[in-house]
């Protein structure tokens, strides 16, 4: 997915001033591919974005956001088996619920790309509503859960699931405190988020 390096590298001789009067009113309105959206709207809300391209670059960069926050030897809460040998390689301690964990690690449902906001149900978040998780998060999702909508990423889990429907369908889209009064956000936790995104496409 060499579109995210040019979303990070890219360094234009144009500013944006000179390219706003370049624009004709009556050109067709640009549309993002589904990852760049995504990377915009995401970034846009204050989420952290950590682009890998195998599973060796996830576990690398797991590890730097541990040195970043200083969270090794801590307490975690984890749900999911499939994620607890990045913990236990790191002597991170998340059995029996754990009282006052550091950050919720988990994997998510989709990456909605319109607004930039990660969909989970109870298979991430059993019973917890966001407001009643940490407010530090390292989410796991990889490059095939991609979708437009939230109704696309409802009709995705309707899909899979089908008999074993999940409950506690939710959306996180806040991941930084806001500046000012925002009522769209009133009643909504901010969580200081990082998406560790691995290719698999």
């Amino acid at each position: 997915m060499s579109l995210f390096r040019k979303i990070f590298g890219n360094t234009g001789n144009k500013n944006k001033s000179d390219k706003d009067a370049e624009k004709s009113p009556y050109a067709p309105e640009v549309v993002l591919p589904i990852d760049e959206m995504f990377t915009h709207n995401f970034k846009k809300n204050g989420g952290k974005f950590i682009y890998c391209e195998n599973l060796a670059e996830v576990s690398d960069n797991f590890i730097n956001i541990l040195e970043e926050n200083d969270w090794f030897e801590s307490v975690v809460t984890c749900h999911e088996p499939k994620l607890f040998h990045l913990l236990d390689e790191n002597k991170l301690t998340y059995k029996n619920n754990p009282q006052n964990p550091k950050f919720y690690f988990s994997t998510c449902e989709n990456l909605i790309a319109s607004e930039g906001s990660i969909l989970f149900s109870s298979n991430q978040l059993k019973q917890y509503r966001p407001n009643d998780l940490p407010t530090d998060m390292v989410v796991f999702a990889t490059t095939s859960q991609f979708v437009n909508s939230k109704s696309d990423g409802l009709r995705h889990i309707k899909n899979k699931y089908d008999k074993e429907y999940p409950t506690n369908i939710t959306t996180i889209k806040y991941f930084e405190k806001a500046k000012e009064e925002d009522f769209l956000q009133y009643g909504t936790a901010h969580k200081n988020l990082y998406l560790l995104l691995l290719e698999d496409l």
